[in-house]
């Protein structure tokens, strides 16, 4: 008896999953271009893309793959391992039997929210709206050879296999901070600041930074996380950034920053180049950076992460900023980024610097990378 009663709960509580999951179709609205949005998001975000499929317009002459590549992403970029969380969509233009609405999306990664808006145009046939899929016209590049030139550091291990990856035994890559600065934003105390990797060798590199008040008391401990290059080539230079959450600037007396690293084997390939960046402002008023990223080598880099450092007239750090792109950087193919600044830091900048992190996933140990993108100076967009 308890084991049926333990199969009658599971099942309904399936069924009530499903119920408050999938979209049940007698309850979309097609009737309004901002039902059909909403409908169409509701099959996506409950992985009906066939059901999906069938409210875009014929007339689109898109085919099932070209859409779900489009919505979900593919080769293995940040979009393929999201889910669709939130979806909104309101209303811009109508007239007669079209009209053209704004999809804002909220996808849940691994690394945080990412935040999206679409601009789709919708036809009435006979009282029911369905979306015009946008054509993408994507590269195609011919067949080529691109010689692999680029320096490559291994190690060479004689024991055990645990030290595969990180030379534990080995003597850790000399690397110092070279500037530091708290700054109060947000509610919370932001540590910002750079590193050198000053040895010959590469290194896998961290920040703890650790706040003490001013009884002496420990405020917090934190790390620097992914607002950080990991790896390091010898010379090379990274920002970092580490917050704190609930604590004031006033309620510190001071900052203990703890950098550490690891041997670890290291390839200056692939390269990204940082194309076009400049300071501009949304259509909300807001101030972003952007630019392009261009995979300069021959292998698909599936997810680059942007890092943004902003420095003031006497080049002080005065913040940094950074903002995943959804899209693989295929070899030699644009692909633009944008990351955001707040709103009373952008007229305070004088120069900014931006560097890539990148993971590859087609090897045994995803990789990060950085691209050498050169200092930049600039005047805040009016």
């Amino acid at each position: 008896m308890s084991r049926v009663l333990a199969i009658l709960m599971a099942v309904i509580t399936g069924v009530l999953i499903a119920a408050g999951v999938a979209p049940t179709r007698e309850k979309e609205k097609t009737t309004s271009p901002e039902g059909a949005v909403r409908a169409f998001y509701d099959r996506v975000r409950a992985g009906d893309y066939q059901g999906a499929y069938a409210l875009i317009a014929p007339s689109s002459n898109a085919d099932f793959a070209t859409m779900q590549h489009d919505i979900a992403g593919r080769d293995g970029s940040l979009k393929t391992l999201s889910q669709l969380q939130n979806a909104d969509a309101r209303l811009i233009a109508h007239q007669g039997s079209e009209a053209l609405v704004r999809a804002s999306l909220e996808w849940r990664t691994a690394v945080g929210a990412l935040f999206e808006n679409r601009d789709l145009r919708l036809v009435s046939d006979n009282g029911n709206w369905q979306i015009v899929w946008p054509k993408h016209h994507e590269q195609n590049l011919p067949p080529q050879v691109i010689p692999v030139n680029y320096l490559r550091w291994d190690i060479i291990h004689t024991d055990s296999e645990a030290n595969e990856w990180g030379a534990q035994n080995a003597e850790s890559p000399h690397v110092r901070i070279t500037s530091m600065n708290a700054v109060e934003s947000e509610g919370k105390v932001i540590i910002l600041g750079e590193l050198v990797n000053e040895d010959t060798v590469p290194g896998y590199v961290d920040v703890q930074g650790i706040l003490i008040g001013k009884d002496g008391e420990q405020l917090g401990e934190e790390t620097s996380f992914d607002k950080i290059s990991h790896v390091l080539l010898p010379k090379e230079v990274t920002p970092f950034r580490i917050d704190f959450d609930g604590v004031h600037l006033n309620q510190v007396k001071k900052v203990t920053l703890n950098p550490t690293s690891i041997l670890v084997p290291a390839s200056a390939d692939p390269v990204i180049g940082v194309l076009h960046q400049q300071l501009d402002k949304t259509d909300s008023g807001h101030t972003v950076l952007k630019g392009e990223l261009m995979n300069q080598s021959g292998q698909l880099v599936n997810i680059p992460q942007v890092l943004a450092t902003y420095y003031d007239n006497a080049g002080k750090v005065i913040w940094i900023s950074d903002g995943y792109v959804d899209q693989a950087l295929r070899p030699q193919i644009p692909v633009p980024f944008a990351v955001t600044i707040n709103d009373d830091i952008a007229p305070k900048v004088h120069s900014y610097r931006v560097v890539v992190n990148h993971y590859v996933m087609d090897r045994s140990t995803a990789l990060c990378s950085r691209s050498r993108g050169a200092r930049c100076g600039c005047s805040a967009p009016k």
